[in-house]
């Protein structure tokens, strides 16, 4: 029997959230995530925002992570001003991700970052984000696409090497690259779309767009053959 590897997925944190007869605190993960995991071949496992000193301990039973999308990235953490068209902080997220992260980059644990997680990864590394871009969100809670070209050479090329359609949403993009990072698509404008650590610094790769709102499984499907 096939073992299938086990991918931890981080999650939101949402006060007052309804379903059926309650309004509760709760932990929230759209069900694109785990399905597009469990599709590409992993188990998902969802990881809920903790203490930040526990990163290690959930990092180091996993086989790959995934740093889901969200909510915007505190500036404060790279060294910003908050704009006024960012949106509102999530610190206890932030904290978690951003451990989780350095977590899996000692450990060389699998990672794939989307959309907020491709952020982030480039600010645990160092990198800087521009707060707002327009024309990378059709319309508010609508997913939009655009088209994403390869950088020859690259993982992200090695997975996906021609000109892509993929589903966006994001008003926020990467600046400066993080420490060691490089830039593996782009949006005809010129937005990093995907970046990655090079290949002798384990499987790092983060995407701006969104898979689990598509049909292409290729990426996760590639943070799975490399977590197995």
């Amino acid at each position: 029997m096939t073992v299938r590897p086990l991918i931890g997925v981080s999650t939101y944190l949402e006060t007052g959230a309804r379903w059926g007869v309650w309004e509760l605190d709760a932990v929230l993960l759209p069900a694109g995530y785990p399905r597009l995991v469990q599709e590409a071949g992993g188990l998902a496992l969802l990881l809920p925002p903790d203490a930040p000193e526990r990163a290690a301990a959930a990092v180091e039973r996993l086989d790959g992570l995934v740093i889901a999308g969200g909510p915007d990235v505190d500036p404060s953490r790279y060294g910003a001003e908050r704009s006024p068209r960012t949106g509102p902080p999530a610190p206890e997220r932030d904290a978690w991700e951003l451990a989780l992260i350095d977590a899996a980059l000692r450990a060389s644990v699998p990672l794939l970052g989307i959309c907020r997680g491709m952020q982030l990864l480039n600010v645990a590394l160092g990198g800087t984000l521009v707060q707002h871009l327009d024309g990378h969100a059709e319309q508010v809670g609508v997913f939009g696409r655009h088209l994403v070209k390869p950088e020859p050479g690259t993982l992200y090329a090695g997975i996906a090497p021609e000109e892509t359609s993929v589903p966006t949403y994001h008003h926020q993009a990467v600046e400066r690259l993080g420490e060691g990072l490089v830039a593996s698509a782009r949006a005809a404008d010129g937005t990093v779309e995907a970046l990655e650590l090079p290949s002798g610094d384990g499987w790092v790769l983060g995407v701006q767009w969104h898979p689990e709102m598509g049909s292409d499984l290729r990426v996760m499907r590639a943070l799975v053959r490399a977590a197995s």
